[in-house]
């Protein structure tokens, strides 16, 4: 069974950094997809950031570019969204997602199977 387990959000100020942890079970091979999303009170769940396992390619949606970067510890199964400059804007509820068939479009949120708990992000002005 996939487990996925964030972890590390908390509340900074404005400019300030974070760094959400996910960390993987269960799969025998390394996901095809693995993505980080957000969800702000009354708004729809939105894709932040996805990176391929096979090529390490990275997407990022626009309101994080330059920002917000995807490392991950292969040996650790873990995925990492690192996370500065933050805006007031960036308060929501982070998740990460996993996915091991195909996918076109890594910022959807129909192209997950698996699915963290999240982790919630509270940036202040």
């Amino acid at each position: 069974q996939v487990t996925l387990v964030e972890s590390g959000g908390g509340s900074v100020e404005t400019g300030g950094s974070l760094r959400l942890s996910c960390a993987v079970s269960g799969y025998n091979a390394r996901p095809n997809v693995m993505g980080w999303f957000r969800q702000a009170p009354g708004k729809e769940r939105e894709g932040v950031a996805a990176i391929f396992g096979r090529s390490d390619s990275v997407v990022y949606a626009d309101s994080v570019k330059g920002r917000f970067t995807v490392p991950r510890d292969n040996a650790k199964n873990t995925l990492y969204l690192q996370m500065s400059s933050l805006k007031p804007g960036d308060t929501a509820m982070y998740s990460c997602a996993a996915e091991d068939g195909p996918v076109t479009f890594p910022l959807h949120v129909s192209a997950y199977k698996y699915w963290g708990q999240g982790t919630q992000v509270t940036v202040s002005s």
